[in-house]
């Protein structure tokens, strides 16, 4: 898999743009690739932004919930804890576990 058009599939899980985080991935964009200029993983800034059907689709497509972030060394789970996003906790606990 590739990086692919990595910006706009990051710029899409931001928005909440499922059609398009869904097409960037059947198109191989690698779910679990941080840039160099972001340095944060895709399935991080979901739970970030509370988009927990894109989260479901990056789980359901590969990325992989115990991966820490490059800058901050943060997980999908930790950013769950911290922000007490319970939805988000019992999603990643059933790829976790």
């Amino acid at each position: 898999m590739s990086a692919g058009n990595w910006k706009d599939m990051f710029q899409g899980i931001q928005k909440g743009d499922i059609d398009l985080v869904d097409y960037y991935l059947e198109v191989g964009v690698d779910p679990n690739y941080q840039h160099p200029e972001f340095l944060a993983l895709p399935l991080v800034e979901s739970i970030r932004f509370n988009q927990l059907d894109i989260a479901k689709l990056l789980l359901e497509n590969g990325a992989d919930p115990r991966l820490k972030e490059v800058w901050g060394g943060e997980t999908a789970l930790s950013v769950a804890q911290v922000a007490n996003k319970e939805e988000a906790l019992l999603l990643l606990r059933q790829y976790i576990e």
